[in-house]
């Protein structure tokens, strides 16, 4: 019997790990540090040897893990290859087959792309539970996104299915997103696009608010306004509610996903963030898929181990 699976979401600072039974719980979860020194040549190396020293601790053998599942921050194909890591210091190399030569009795390895085993971990145990196709936005230093249908993650040719903070929403936009382009909805809707948007409307506007007040501000305090009522942080947020539902709108015309789901820092700000996403979405989207549900996310930093591990158990 092979009644274990282990889950590892790699990201920049820490490598999350999670033990499961073959029907889902949980067992244990820990961290370790993040080693991107030598272009991340220690960083699978070191997980080998934690996923070694955890299964002693527990008196379970190598052979009884059905599999290791890995969500990378970055483009990975079907077939587990990796291409650049840039946060790891990774170039282009299969996952798979390392993971084989570092732990050769546990055979099964499936990797992913960390956005898209997250949006697979919320599908199964946390928001989207219940349903079997789901987008996952996750709304943070960056937009990123997740694509699962049927159950089953959409990954793309070159692993960059779900990249929605990479859609252009703004085409008259001048300054460029770190990807190289302009207009790209993670230029509004990231937790430093809602502030850079904050900006640009408060120099255009002379309507009161405490955050002319502030010397710096965040996403988090403007959120925080806009749940209070104040009518300049409630515009703010509409204005990016408004480029989050006409890029979601995109995703539904195509996609038609059960449901929705919001993760990241910004997804705390709540209703005053999602009611004002669901209207936009409405008005953008085909009448069809106009009901399609927004959520957020509820396993928070946990979503990426339970994806790792249900890409194994399939």
């Amino acid at each position: 019997m092979k009644p274990y699976v282990c889950g590892v979401d790699i990201g920049g600072t820490t490598v999350k790990l999670g033990l499961f039974t073959d029907a889902g719980e949980l067992l244990e979860k820990w961290e370790i540090p993040t080693d991107t020194g030598d272009g991340g040549a220690r960083i699978l190396p070191d997980i080998a040897r934690s996923i070694t020293d955890k299964l002693a601790e527990k008196q379970i053998t190598p052979e009884q893990v059905l599999g290791i599942g890995l969500g990378v921050p970055g483009p990975v194909s079907a077939d587990s290859t990796v291409f650049r890591c840039v946060n790891l210091g990774w170039g282009t190399f299969n996952l798979r087959e390392r993971m084989n030569e570092l732990l050769p009795a546990i055979p099964h390895v499936a990797a992913g792309n960390d956005a898209n085993v997250a949006a697979l971990g919320e599908l199964w145990q946390g928001g989207g539970k219940g349903s079997r196709s789901a987008v996952l936005i996750t709304l943070g230093t960056g937009v990123g996104g997740g694509v699962v249908v049927d159950g089953k993650i959409i990954a793309g040719k070159r692993g960059g299915a779900g990249e929605i903070g990479h859609i252009t929403v703004e085409p008259e936009e001048t300054e460029p997103c770190a990807c190289g382009k302009r207009g790209c909805l993670e230029q509004y809707a990231s937790a430093q696009g809602i502030v850079r948007l904050a900006r640009r409307m408060l120099a255009a506007s002379d309507t009161p608010s405490a955050l002319r007040a502030m010397d710096s501000f965040t996403a988090k305090d403007i959120c925080d306004l806009a749940r209070d009522g104040e009518q300049m942080a409630l515009d703010i947020v509409d204005r990016c509610a408004c480029y989050l539902g006409r890029a979601m709108s995109f995703v539904g015309c195509l996609i038609d996903p059960e449901v929705f789901i919001l993760g990241g820092g910004m997804s705390r700000a709540g209703a005053v963030l999602t009611d004002a996403i669901t209207r936009h979405y409405k008005e953008y989207v085909l009448f069809v898929a106009a009901d399609t549900p927004i959520v957020t996310a509820s396993l928070s930093n946990d979503a990426g181990i339970y994806g790792c591990a249900k890409m194994v158990l399939g």
